[in-house]
């Protein structure tokens, strides 16, 4: 079988005519290669970083790697899960997560970063195992927030002719977490594509919106049916889909969570999984796919081109297999 590191997903949606103020239009949106590149940025999701595992050396590589090639993005968008674990852990264990992550990326990122809040990165959701009573300064998703200098769990800007929107997918259940969106931010999200109907969308959530890649993942089909858990893909699939048919103008939906890259098209939308940096949490690939990241290219006639590409980390001996 084909890995996934020898593989270039490329992408070019049809352009669709946005009115006056959207972007430039081609009638030519099959070329490989074009001008007109509006943006090329990373996409780093699922770092999971801590001091141990040798994750600070496979997060300094992969950096490295992408700020050496010929063509290097200017921005770098993250997916979210930065730390191993902030979820059910103590404090102290926490605030060092925490500062193994800046540390590494204020001495290996020399580019501009974009932030984007994973389930992982929330502190103390699980108060039995963290400790904490969600009285604590900065718990819960506040922690990322302030970590990040995030102006909120959601948020949105814009690179020339196309808008990011940066979502928030990690919602608190009885028994764990489940991915959708909260009213408030779905309704902030319908806002968010009025306002910007003239620019072509990218949406960036930690976890897939629709995947291919989740009934992968593991046994699930079970007694003949497939079981699909709700922290894997968000549960409003059905409800966003049908908010994105009344803008063609959404062209890109990234995400992460799974640590598996795939591509889905639906309804005119290209949704990519997009791998992991750390791949099976720094012990090597997780079924196939490697220790990666993506790197997009958006045009300006609402085209746009990924890869997701290996940067040559190889696990820790003692570690790789490791349960």
């Amino acid at each position: 079988m084909m890995r996934i590191r020898r593989r270039d997903f490329l992408t070019a949606a049809v352009p669709a005519l946005l009115g006056a103020g959207g972007c430039a239009l081609s009638k030519s949106a099959s070329q490989e290669k074009k001008s007109g590149r509006v943006l090329r940025f990373a996409h780093f999701t699922d770092i999971h970083m801590e001091p141990k595992r040798k994750a600070p050396e496979g997060l300094a590589k992969a950096l490295r790697h992408m700020q050496s090639l010929e063509d290097r993005p200017s921005l770098l968008i993250t997916g979210g899960d930065h730390v191993m674990d902030a979820f059910a852990a103590k404090p102290d264990w926490v605030a060092v997560q925490y500062e193994t992550f800046r540390t590494v990326m204020r001495e290996h990122c020399a580019v501009p970063v974009r932030y984007c809040i994973g389930n992982h990165d929330v502190w103390g959701w699980n108060k039995e195992y963290s400790q904490t009573t969600g009285q604590e300064p900065y718990w819960g998703k506040d922690r990322p927030i302030h970590e990040f200098g995030l102006p909120g769990r959601y948020y949105a800007f814009s690179e020339g002719c196309w808008h990011f929107i940066i979502l928030d997918s990690t919602h608190p259940s009885t028994d764990n977490y489940e991915a959708r969106l909260d009213e408030e931010q779905f309704q902030w999200l319908q806002n968010q594509l009025q306002t910007h109907r003239h620019q072509y969308i990218v949406i960036v959530s930690h976890i897939p919106i629709l995947s291919a890649a989740v009934f992968l993942d593991g046994d699930n089909a079970k007694d003949g049916h497939w079981s699909l858990p709700k922290e894997w893909m968000h549960l409003d699939a059905c409800r966003l889909k049908d908010l994105f048919k009344q803008y063609p103008n959404v062209r890109l939906c990234i995400s992460g969570h799974l640590h598996l890259v795939d591509r889905v098209e639906y309804n005119g939308v290209v949704y990519i999984c997009d791998g992991a940096v750390c791949a099976s949490w720094w012990k090597g690939d997780y079924y196939e796919c490697d220790e990666g990241y993506g790197v997009f290219d958006l045009y300006e006639d609402g085209t746009f081109r990924h890869q997701y590409l290996s940067y040559g980390w190889t696990a820790a001996p003692d570690r790789k297999g490791e349960v």
